[in-house]
């Protein structure tokens, strides 16, 4: 156990000092795998680990949904949604709010990006919520908050990772998600509505559409629309495996792009080198990710935390919220891949012990590693909003999110309670 501890106050140390995550759990990984095996037994590990992980036909999803989130951004989509969701709701009270809502989950569900989902909307959205003098506490609130539908609608880069890292069905993570990602559109869309019910000064009502105007709408998001539907309709029905719809997605989102936007050699470019990059950098994350785990396994961190627990005579179920309120702390300081990355390895073990389903224990990680999104100091999401709209203070957009973590929570504690939320859809596959 002490040399467990010390290698995770180690790469704090590393963190606090700047070193990247990956990085830090590299180089302690292998220090803490050579204390017990010796430096060039680590070092064979640590390559061995680094092939089989680059070789992994499974690992072919991250890269292809990265690259079909880049595409979805550049194609301007994002404008559309939130032209769709404002012609039938727009006219309600707090209704630019609740559809600026609708369309980030839209749009999360082919980016799987929350920051690139806030920071899309953030452009779309707000210059429309202030020309109908919306406060700029439930405008900024309701944008933050839909960006975090970026890592729990499927496709979910976190959810690749988590799954790889317990080798869990990533398909069936998929599936998971699709409730708890409902259910959070409904529950902010209650958010908006009470608060501008108690005060409706927040958001006043837009101009209702017409019909025909809805239609027309409509048309410019049918298309991908269908798209997302056939791929996670075949991943449901077995028709392909994700790795094989991250690929039809890819090729069907960059044939809409190019019918939307038309042949620019130049978007295309920088979309594929953002994609590598970004590729690279969760290969290198994963990549620690598992060495510091070979580390933290071999010192028996797992089963010494499982007996700890076991002295303190807690119901398995306490032990689950522990574990959230862990990452509710945690999450006010780290960025949220990188409390996933450290925080998995250590907790899988313990929770599948106690005989909770990883599938749905995917599911708590992901939303408490989305409520982080929003939760100051380091609330990614807040940060996002304020670099694209800098005359807004930081203090309002801190303001505006409160509701809505308050909200995270309340869900968060719900499908803890009912895990038939997460678990009804994969069960059925």
């Amino acid at each position: 156990m002490f040399v467990s501890l010390l290698g995770l106050i180690a790469l704090l140390a590393c963190l606090f000092v700047g070193l990247p995550i990956a990085w830090g759990m590299l180089l302690i990984g292998v220090i803490g795998f050579s204390f017990y095996t010796g430096l060039e037994a680590a070092f064979t590990m640590a390559a061995q680990t680094a092939y089989d992980t680059g070789m992994s036909y499974s690992f072919t999803v991250l890269p292809l949904f990265i690259l079909m989130g880049n595409l979805v951004n550049a194609s301007g989509l994002s404008r559309d949604l939130y032209t769709a969701a404002n012609a039938f709701i727009g006219h309600l009270r707090g209704g630019l709010a609740m559809a600026t809502i609708l369309a980030c989950g839209s749009f999360s569900a082919l980016s799987g990006s929350s920051m690139a989902t806030t920071a899309a909307m953030s452009r779309v959205a707000m210059p429309s919520m202030r020309k109908y003098n919306y406060d700029d506490r439930l405008a900024t609130g309701s944008i933050a908050a839909g960006g975090t539908l970026g890592i729990l609608i499927p496709p979910s880069v976190i959810m690749v990772v988590y799954g790889i890292l317990t080798e869990t069905d990533i398909g069936k993570l998929f599936a998971a998600g699709f409730l708890p990602g409902f259910l959070a559109i409904l529950m902010y869309l209650a958010t908006v509505l009470i608060l501008t019910t108690f005060n409706p000064k927040l958001g006043q009502p837009g101009v209702k559409s017409s019909w025909a105007q809805r239609l027309h709408a409509t048309k410019g998001v049918f298309a991908i629309t269908v798209l997302f539907v056939v791929i996670m309709g075949g991943i449901y029905g077995g028709v392909f495996t994700p790795t094989e719809a991250a690929g039809i997605g890819a090729f069907c989102t960059f044939l809409i792009t190019l019918k939307r936007r038309g042949w620019q050699p130049k978007v295309y470019l920088t979309v594929l080198v953002e994609a590598a990059q970004t590729t690279a950098v969760m290969f290198a994350l994963v990549i620690g990710a598992l060495i510091f785990t070979n580390f933290l396994t071999v010192a028996g961190l797992p089963n010494q935390l499982l007996d700890f627990i076991k002295t303190l005579d807690m119901s398995p179920l306490m032990v689950i919220f522990m574990i959230c309120l862990i990452y509710l702390v945690l999450g006010c300081f780290l960025e949220t891949m990188s409390m996933v990355m450290l925080t998995v390895p250590i907790f899988y073990p313990i929770v599948a012990s106690m005989g909770f389903d990883l599938v749905w224990f995917g599911i708590i990680v992901v939303v408490a590693a989305e409520i982080s999104l929003i939760t100051p100091p380091l609330g990614l999401n807040i940060f996002m909003i304020k670099n694209v709209m800098p005359d807004i203070p930081l203090r309002t957009v801190i303001y505006g999110v409160t509701p809505f973590v308050i909200t995270d929570i309340i869900r968060l504690a719900v499908l803890v309670l009912v895990p038939w939320i997460v678990m009804v859809i994969p069960n059925s596959m």
